[in-house]
């Protein structure tokens, strides 16, 4: 079944990146912005991850610019550092705006385990991922074991946690990709929470 196909209040999709500020409202657990991946990514799948390193670090919405840049350089994607940094810090900024941070969480992450295998909300109040190369991430709906979705490459999910909700309606987890030997390259980002510091 298609995400087009489904209907329900939890889950709002557009082709437009605007739908992601609709996880503001009560009933929106999961906005999907609906894409294909962007044509100057496509070279990413080539890339030889043996030489690339994990990104995993705190910034800050003034420093983006320069920021992101600089942690992509240094991971090892050489020749991908103004195609990659070109999509990454519009998203962190309107991801800074929708959810009134000044400082962001951010992951690019390169996966060949079944890391995340249970269906699960995360333990921040929301969370952004946009799958890069691979399978992307699947998502349910609470209680539905059944139907699974599946974000593509490109796509981008911005998820409520359990520190916006008591009671999450859309559950997520990684791919199973061990036995395939497929590899992932998903990015991830989600505001700073209180107790992380700055």
């Amino acid at each position: 079944m298609s995400v087009q196909a489904m209907c329900s209040t939890a889950v709002v999709t557009d082709l437009d990146a605007n739908i992601l500020a609709r996880i503001w409202e009560p009933d929106v657990h999961l906005a999907l912005w609906r894409r294909p991946l962007p044509g100057s990514l496509s070279p990413l799948s080539s890339l030889n991850w043996e030489e690339i390193d994990d990104i995993d670090e705190l910034i800050s919405h003034d420093t983006l610019a320069t920021d992101i840049p600089a942690l992509v350089e240094a991971a090892g994607y050489d020749g991908m550092v103004d195609a990659l940094a070109s999509e990454i810090v519009p998203l962190c900024q309107r991801f800074a705006d929708i959810m009134d941070c000044v400082q962001m969480r951010i992951r690019l992450e390169v996966i060949e385990t079944d890391a995340c295998r249970k269906f699960h909300a995360d333990n921040v109040s929301a969370r952004l991922l946009m799958p890069l190369v691979g399978p992307g991430t699947q998502w349910i709906h609470a209680g539905d074991d059944e139907s699974i979705y599946e974000l593509q490459p490109g796509e981008v999910g911005l998820f409520k946690g359990w520190r916006w909700t008591e009671n999450p309606r859309i559950l997520h987890r990684s791919p199973p990709v061990a036995a395939t030997g497929a590899t992932r390259l998903l990015f991830a980002l989600n505001p700073v929470e209180r107790n992380e510091g700055a």
